[in-house]
């Protein structure tokens, strides 16, 4: 009699323990567990030394000091294997300061002329680098076709080179030749109806000055290949890891090499500048 008793009750706490377990399933099924929104780490660490970079202010050069001076102005093509960093497709140089300009976190100046006399607003940057179209969209609703206005931002990829202003001078308590970039204007390449191409379109200028502390905490993706590199965009100015030709130099008539000569000529006018500067520094240590 006890045995049948023990059996009942292992059959009683069998069905009760399944019943249970049948209970929790269904639960399961029917209020499944709400799915985390939060965006996944895409990487095996925290990456903060370059969010957290501070600039080294550059050392103040009094007037009395600059002995000689002269200002050039630089082309920077990203087509070259040298500058590819430029247009490298995790930080563009252009994506990166245009964001900032709309934004408002960066202040960028007219083209009218090189001198950051005039200040746009991130409304006017906004306009320039998006184009409002008007195209027409079928209606699922009633099938019928409907003009819809629509925004296209205009490709980061057409901007093919950089115009780069800078001033070389001599530092006489230093005695050392110097060299501290000024601005920065991308050039983008505008186009016909047909993709043929018509003309070079200066965009903006950045005051690079005032640019530095937001290149600073932008990475540059450099040729490396290393990607626990540390190398951002403020770097690549500093250290002058780009390759560039001289388009101008100061003179009487503000005059680009291209208005006084052209082919072979400019080109090889534009290395005569670069080997002038360079023997100027040499001859000081020349005996």
């Amino acid at each position: 009699m006890t045995k049948l008793l023990s059996m009942k009750a292992v059959r009683v706490w069998t069905c009760l323990g399944g019943a249970l377990l049948l209970t929790q399933l269904s639960f399961a099924q029917t209020d499944p567990s709400p799915v985390s929104s939060a965006t996944p780490l895409d990487d095996f660490t925290e990456r903060e030394i370059v969010k957290e970079h501070t600039v080294l202010a550059h050392q103040p050069v009094r007037e009395a000091d600059i002995l000689w001076e002269k200002r050039l102005w630089r082309i920077i093509d990203v087509r070259e294997k040298m500058n590819q960093p430029f247009t490298a497709p995790e930080s563009p140089l252009f994506k990166i300061v245009s964001d900032a300009a709309m934004a408002g976190d960066l202040t960028v100046y007219s083209t009218q002329d090189d001198h950051f006399s005039q200040a746009m607003s991130p409304e006017a940057v906004r306009a320039m680098l998006y184009r409002i179209d008007t195209v027409y969209r079928p209606n699922i609703d009633t099938g019928e076709d409907e003009i819809v206005v629509v925004e296209n931002v205009r490709d980061w990829e057409s901007v093919h080179r950089f115009r780069i202003k800078e001033a070389w001078f001599f530092d006489s308590k230093t005695s050392t030749l110097q060299v501290r970039i000024l601005g920065i204007a991308p050039l983008m390449d505008v186009t016909d109806e047909n993709g043929d191409f018509k003309f070079e379109m200066p965009l903006f200028w950045v005051h690079y000055p005032s640019a530095r502390p937001l290149l600073a905490r932008n990475k540059a993706v450099t040729h490396g290949g290393n990607y626990a590199a540390t190398t951002t965009w403020e770097d690549i100015f500093e250290m002058r890891y780009f390759a560039s030709c001289v388009t101008k130099e100061n003179n009487v008539n503000d005059l680009r090499i291209q208005d006084m000569l052209t082919g072979a000529d400019m080109v090889m006018r534009g290395e005569q500048i670069e080997a002038e500067l360079f023997n100027r520094e040499h001859d000081l240590w020349a005996w």
